[in-house]
């Protein structure tokens, strides 16, 4: 179960992604016509809702929401979502609405015990991905996303959500087992963030009651309520008039309302039924202050939240209002992102953001994150921009970027309306049953936003900011590292210095903006040399007339969507240890730089409004480029593409910029049980290699900036042995003239280059290393195997057998039977280059008393494959997954990306693919014991320990 904060609303997708260059015609709600004619006099018209929606309420109150949906096909997604939340508990149930949330997922009506998981994992549905709730303050929502094209998985996928919505059994012994694994979800959470949200929460949420309903609830209750307590809280708030139902998928809507009014009409409602209040977190109308600190923080955090009463959106008026709120958000944020990319940033990071709070507030909310002993720096120049805004407002250009910005997206999302997903509807249906938000058709969203768009003005955005820009009911919080305690302010000096930057001479922003060309120089254009078809994959390769390798995969899976990478051998494995930090940094410099004849602020605001990203990387074997780009701009991702080899560039304010962050973000992180663990692990396993070991200050000092970009240019001297790998909607003919132009014309020198085996191997035999760093106590286990491997395809899917089948085994062991962890899982990688190696892993956090015999239950699990396979059930739970998961994969640009991408790497058939499921078939109880006895030596693995200081 994952704990979320309150559902943030979900329309507001200025918006989502999307663009179509052209108007379409559309299937347009009359109601928004009306609205769209009338003039801002009549702006207070009701937002019409979905014209593709069945939307319906029975007799008990019970409410439903359902689409068809055909992306992805054969799938539909569930939720079911009541207006249920910790906020309802009294003090004898602090925690029970997020434990009723778990005790769904053990025992009801129609599937007892565990019977839930197990049947659904037989039908490929997976658990903690798939499978899963959530509880917050305000409500609790399940979700269940199923095959459709199974008629009894489909009807027994509705008798679950009827379930869940008023069958538990909440049987005493499942109730018992349940608490150890909630305490364990608990205990996960604990630590510095915890122990400071804990003393702040109060004065962030201004005193109210959502500050004592925190949803994981408190050890005392949930260690010690009778169960008596939880089945009346189950009586009492699980009603129909409370739920809904949300279905998005492709099926029949008719026969699903029809099976929604048989399921759900017989629900009970209480005899009495107690009143939902609606609590609020109440505006004191007085600014606060507070500071908090943490042995284990790693930075300091300063926020400002000035809040403000909630703003609906229920009008055309209203959704305009958060177009304004868009734009201002856009515009303010890319002043602090250009600020911080200076030489000397007064901050690592900073923000601000118009957006919804909690119990009935919105907020404008600024934050940075504090250079070590520059806390007042980095406030004032946070202030300083707040207040440059206040007395200057924006500038037109910068207006014009966030509005165009926002019409790409607006556009971009509709051109895609009939490739978008089922789960990317749920939240604007959960938003209007919850919340009472605005649920607008693609069409009618495309429409309104278009329409309203020209009518925005740059005084009003200004007036937006300035109307949440205000010095009452505001809130400054400071999280620090206790090693800052003393340099950290007080309040009045606080109030001191907004009042200085007031005074200060501030001077209005310049928008400094580029009409150069990208490129210096237009490249010389090549040619096709030769074309081949890889069959069985719709794929083609071209070689160019400089050698380099072009996979050309044309999909319909997107409306306008191209993805382009491109993969050389070599990487940074080719330098040597005193090269390795600016080889490692060069791809990171290149890409935070700009390109050609634009420095990097000129050409963040050059891409303003267009769908395009290529960003260049180098990694220990391998650089390359990665990006995705639509139609429109297809120019100029090419440009990018031959920029990034041919007119690199690594700024000095860029250089100096990302040094110093880095070195600012370390100060502190020797505070982290996290971090001294992590580095524990990668010395035991590599000694103090440079290039497995988390760097320092010393390594960063190395770091040349010249020696880096000489580094990238060699990387990047030599195109003939790269290939581009080109998957998405475009046709061979549209995309040649650009390889001709941009990618043939890229310069060769024709090298012989292999990436070298730098012997960094960890040993077969592992060693137990136990870490003390904490003050919370619990204990973190990593148990690891690592050894040499056979790389073959039929080798590979066993090994993701073990890992599935170990994982759930895992999970059935340590969590259901010994309520020991709330996460587990195994983990089985392997690789082909530089030799072909393989690591296992298995994870989990406990108690400190519980971690030795959950590692003895790990063993004796993996001893039990080893000895006897897995069953012919768990196999066959592997199979149906793994066949379900590559119906969806063969339909994302972003698989056949990789998967082209991957057999340029490992030198593999591209077409395996194709021959995946036959493969799968051949794995059987025999070939899985195989590999688990093959690779799971249990006298081999490494055994790594967290533990509290405390702990000897």
């Amino acid at each position: 179960m994952k704990l979320l904060k309150p559902l943030a609303l979900a329309f507001l997708l200025p918006f989502a992604t999307e663009m179509a260059s052209a108007y379409v015609p559309t299937n347009f709600n009359p109601e928004a016509k009306v609205i769209l004619m009338n003039d801002s006099l009549k702006w207070d018209t009701k937002l019409p809702f979905d014209k593709d929606v069945i939307k319906g309420k029975l007799a008990n109150g019970f409410q439903y929401y359902i689409r068809k949906n055909s992306e992805p096909e054969k799938r539909v997604t569930m939720y079911l979502a009541m207006k249920v939340g910790s906020i309802l508990e009294n003090e004898k149930e602090l925690g029970l609405a997020h434990f009723m949330e778990h005790m769904n997922f053990n025992g009801l009506k129609h599937f007892p015990k565990n019977d839930l998981i197990d049947y659904l994992q037989k039908a490929g549905v997976r658990f903690g991905s798939d499978l899963n709730a959530y509880t917050s303050f305000d409500e609790t929502v399940y979700q269940l996303p199923i095959p459709s094209d199974d008629p009894e998985l489909l009807k027994n996928g509705l008798q679950v959500m009827r379930d869940w919505a008023q069958d538990a059994l909440l049987e005493t012994d499942e109730i018992n087992k349940e608490r150890g694994v909630i305490m364990e979800e608990m205990r996960g959470g604990r630590g510095a963030q915890q122990r400071m949200r804990d003393q702040y929460i109060k004065v962030m949420l201004n005193g109210s009651r959502y500050a004592d309903r925190l949803p994981i609830g408190t050890e005392q209750v949930i260690m010690n309520f009778d169960p008596e307590v939880i089945r009346n809280f189950h009586a009492e708030w699980y009603r129909p008039d409370l739920q809904s139902l949300i279905i998005v998928g492709d099926v029949d809507p008719q026969q699903m309302e029809a099976e929604v009014k048989r399921l759900f009409s017989d629900m009970k409602v209480p005899k009495t039924i107690k009143p939902r209040t609606e609590y609020k977190v109440d505006l004191l109308n007085k600014n606060q202050f507070i500071k908090v600190t943490d042995p284990e923080m790693t930075y300091t955090v300063g926020q400002i939240m000035i809040k403000h009463p909630e703003e609906k959106v229920s009008t055309v008026k209203d959704y305009r209002r958060e177009l304004l709120k868009d734009v201002f958000n856009q515009m303010i944020n890319a002043r602090y992102s250009e600020l911080s990319q200076s030489a000397n940033p007064p901050f690592i990071q900073g923000g601000v953001d118009i957006s919804g709070f909690l119990g009935g507030l919105d907020n404008l909310g600024a934050f940075f994150v504090s250079k070590p002993g520059q806390f007042e720096e980095g406030f004032k120049a946070v202030v300083r921009e707040l207040d440059r805004f206040q007395r200057f407002g924006f500038t037109e250009t910068e207006f014009k970027r966030a509005v165009s910005s926002i019409a790409k997206n607006n556009e971009t999302s509709y051109v895609e309306r009939d490739k978008r997903k089922s789960d990317s509807y749920v939240n604007a249906y959960l938003n209007h049953f919850l919340k009472d938000g605005p649920a607008l058709s693609n069409e009618d969203r495309y429409e309104i936003t278009k329409q309203l768009l020209p009518t925005l003005t740059l005084k009003e955005v200004e007036a937006v900011g300035k109307e949440f820009y205000k010095d009452i009911n505001r809130d400054v919080l400071i999280l620090a590292p206790d090693a800052e305690k003393d340099k950290l302010p007080e309040e009045a000096a606080v109030n001191s210095w907004f009042a200085a930057i007031e005074k200060e001479d501030l001077k209005p922003y310049d928008d400094k903006v580029s009409d150069l060309p990208m490129l210096s120089k237009t490249p010389v254009k090549g040619s096709i040399k030769s074309e081949k078809s890889i069959d069985g994959i719709e794929t083609k390769e071209l070689t160019l007339s400089n050698g380099v390798k072009v996979l050309l995969k044309p999909t319909k899976f997107k409306n306008d969507q191209i993805m382009i990478s491109a993969y050389s051998p070599g990487g940074t494995s080719l330098y040597s240890d005193a090269d390795f930090m600016s080889a490692t940094f060069a791809g990171n410099l290149v890409n935070s730089s700009g390109i050609g004849q634009l420095n990097t602020v000129e050409l963040q605001k050059s891409l303003t409004g267009k769908e395009v990203n290529i960003s260049p990387y180098i990694t220990e074997r391998s650089e390359g480029l990665r990006g995705a780009t639509d139609k429109e701009s297809l120019k100029t991702a090419f440009e990018m593409v031959y920029g990034y080899f041919t007119e690199p560039r690594i700024e000095d304010d860029v250089f100096q910029s990302t040094i110093s962050k880095q070195k600012d973000m370390m100060a502190n992180r020797e505070n982290d049980p996290n971090f001294v663990y992590s580095d524990a692990i990668q010395r035991t396993l590599y000694g103090n290699s440079i290039r497995r070991v988390p760097y320092g200050v010393n390594e960063l000092d190395k770091v040349n900036q010249a020696r880096a970009l000489e580094i990238y240019k060699d990387r990047f001297a030599d195109a003939s042995d790269f290939t581009f790998v080109i998957v998405g909607s475009f046709t061979e003919e549209e995309i040649k003239p650009y390889l001709e132009e941009y990618v043939a014309s890229l310069p060769t020198t024709n090298r012989d280059e292999k990436p070298k085996d730098l012997n960094l191997y960890e040993k077969n035999k592992g060693v137990e290393k136990i870490v003390n760093k904490g003050k919370e106590a619990k204990a973190m286990v990593r148990l690891t195997l690592y050894g040499d491997y056979t790389y073959n395809e039929q080798e590979n899917i066993n090994a993701s057998a073990v890992e599935t089948i170990l994982t759930n085994k895992l999970i059935e062991r340590l969590r259901e039977e010994e309520s020991g962890v709330y996460g587990t899982g195994a983990r089985f990688s392997y690789s082909k280059f530089p030799k072909p190696r393989y690591s296992f892993l298995i994870v989990f956090g406990t108690s400190v008393d519980k971690y030795p015999s959950l590692i003895n239950s790990s063993m004796d699990e993996i001893k039990k494959l080893k000895a006897n396979g897995p069953s012919q059930v768990d196999l066959d739970k592997f199979k149906i997954e793994e066949k379900r998961q590559l119906e969806l994969s063969l339909r994302e640009n972003g698989f056949w990306a990789s998967e082209i991408l991957g057999s340029v790497q490992n030198q593999t058939d591209p077409t395996n693919v194709t021959r995946y499921l036959e493969e799968l078939d051949k794995v059987t109880v025999e070939s899985v014991k195989e590999a688990a006895n093959k690779y799971l030596k249990e006298e081999d693995f490494y055994k790594f320990i967290l533990l509290p200081d405390a702990t000897k």
